[in-house]
């Protein structure tokens, strides 16, 4: 018997001892059966408390589900014989539940409560187990008690356990503040990223209007981050953007028929039943974080449907059935006036470097400083709101938009940082797959980060990284210049010395930079030009005959 069976097998029988030497043999508290279920779950449906707290005590989490759906389900998924699923279950679980339900999600709490055992149910909840969790089916424990002691105990229990996780939320927020979250998932964009957590942070303590959603519109070029902020808003809010995040691509509604598609199709029409694609996911969520996707593509008769979304809360869908979502984010991208933004966007990062140099330069190199760069009122009065005045028609529209948020062309530094995490991202993809170790020289980046295109932002790095870098590697293994647990480093060979764009251009006699690629192999050392080696779609190839 291996020791997996044994520690399943000691759960069923709550053998404390065996438990307590696999433990200290090194086996993860959390095991799961191949089957689905952890000893936790073993342990509290069949009354082992002692065992239970020995459980907890090493680690294990209290909250996680059972992976075990039905009988049936789990054999046609597992690919195993029905009745072997069914004596497996009974004989290393319990022959207490009904064969045809469905189990999956259900916590140790939700077991302890389907079994009435009003002891375990206690110790669990003293533990810190969630009384709120749902299983798949979106039951929480407490809607399996059957007496009213087992459903008083719960729900006291529920109670405390919202202030709790409420406390605990406060405190954490306090200790990570939401701009310093949205800083590791985001470069630059720190305008943007205060106004947000500025917002976002009156609505949770409080200090909004109650009656109406709260309201953004990203502005800005593609490429730059607005979709990501939006993410992350979600995964900090709902912990998972799975279940709390809402994408819809506006570009899906131009024309007026569309609506339906939007919010159902009115009774008797064809798609009824089938309800409309957003009105579909605020049931299930009605707090989400709904992003509106490039809606300056939308109908204007969609535009009126979210109008009302934005003012009143609440949504009407083909059916009659009112959605009420006041507490949900809605967020909305445009490319609108995005020239013009980029535009001053680089004008003030130029005039910002101007005013560090000279500040740093006063105080010779002593102390770093942070470039501050902040649109103007007047910009956003008298060039931005006009174009989206023009474009959506309606200044109620606009009124409705909590916080207009900008989104400015990325500085030097940030390109750097861009190039740094898209190299980092294909260095570990190098290992994961080809046992490659990859590196490269501070240069690199500054040679890459003149590949930015202000209209496509990121994007437009990873191109570049893809294309001189990530090409040329492919090419190199398929013609067998790399080989498995090799070292690779990329450097820049530049003989005139330049390493801007606009540098190299001037001079058209000036041989432009190029990257070096040394090949470390069982202690030789071999140097290819990384250019000299043909992308993919260059190379020709001989056909079969």
């Amino acid at each position: 018997m291996h020791d997996r069976e044994r520690w399943f097998q000691a759960a069923r029988n709550g053998d404390v001892e065996e438990i307590k030497r696999l433990i200290k043999a090194g086996l993860d508290v959390n095991e799961r059966h191949p089957l689905g279920w952890t000893a936790l779950q073993v342990a509290a449906i069949n009354g082992h408390e002692r065992l239970v707290e020995l459980l907890l005590e090493s680690g294990a989490d209290i909250n996680l589900g059972d992976d075990f759906m039905n009988v049936w389900q789990t054999s046609q998924e597992k690919k195993m014989n029905s009745l072997h699923v069914l004596i497996t279950r009974e004989d290393m679980f319990s022959d207490y539940m009904n064969n045809r339900a469905n189990f999956q999600g259900c916590t140790a709490l939700h077991y302890a409560v389907l079994v009435e055992d009003f002891v375990m149910v206690k110790l669990l909840l003293e533990s810190g187990a969630n009384p709120l969790q749902e299983n798949v089916n979106g039951y929480t424990p407490v809607q399996y008690s059957r007496s009213q002691e087992m459903k008083k105990l719960l729900e006291g229990y529920v109670t405390k356990f919202e202030e709790l996780e409420k406390q605990r939320e406060m405190e954490e927020r306090r200790r990570y503040p939401l701009e310093q979250r949205l800083k590791e998932h985001i470069i630059g964009q720190e305008g943007a990223i205060a106004t947000v957590a500025a917002t976002i942070r009156r609505k949770e303590n409080g200090w909004m209007d109650d009656d109406h959603p709260l309201v953004f519109l990203f502005l800005g070029s593609s490429g730059i981050g607005k979709t990501e902020l939006a993410k992350q808003i979600a995964k900090y809010i709902h912990k998972d953007v799975k279940k709390g995040f809402i994408r819809m691509d506006m570009s899906e509604y131009q024309q007026k028929h569309e609506v339906s598609k939007f919010i159902g199709s009115p009774p008797g029409y064809i798609g009824h039943d089938e309800g409309g694609q957003l009105t579909k996911q605020l049931k299930k969520c009605p707090n989400a974080v709904v992003l509106f996707d490039e809606v300056d593509k939308a109908h204007p008769d969609v535009l009126t449907i979210m109008l009302q979304l934005f003012d009143e809360g609440r949504l009407t869908d083909g059916k009659g059935k009112t959605i009420e979502c006041k507490d949900a984010i809605f967020v909305m991208t445009s490319n609108l006036a995005s020239d013009e933004i980029a535009g001053h966007g680089m004008q003030l990062r130029r005039e910002a470097d101007k005013i560090m140099k000279e500040r740093q330069a006063s105080l010779e190199g002593k102390m770093e400083m942070a470039e501050q760069v902040t649109i103007s009122r007047k910009f956003k009065e008298r060039v931005v709101q006009p174009i989206l005045k023009h474009h959506f028609g309606r200044d109620e529209f606009l009124g409705r938009i909590n916080e207009m948020v900008y989104f400015l062309p990325f500085s030097r530094a940030e390109l750097i940082k861009l190039v740094a995490k898209e190299l980092d991202f294909w260095a570990k993809k190098a290992k994961e797959r080809h046992d490659i170790d990859l590196s490269w020289d501070r240069q690199v980046l500054d040679l890459l980060a003149d590949g930015y295109d202000v209209h496509y932002g990121a994007r437009s790095i990873k191109h570049e990284v893809e294309r001189r870098v990530v090409n040329q590697l492919a090419a190199a293994q398929e013609k067998q210049l790399l080989h498995t647990g090799c070292k690779l480093h990329i450097s820049v060979d530049n003989p005139s010395g330049e390493s801007s764009l606009t540098d190299r251009q001037t001079d058209k006699q000036t041989k432009q930079p190029i990257l070096r690629l040394q090949i470390i192999s069982r202690g030789s050392k071999e140097t290819i030009d990384l250019s000299s080696v043909p992308a993919p779609e260059k190379m020709g190839f001989t056909p079969f005959s």
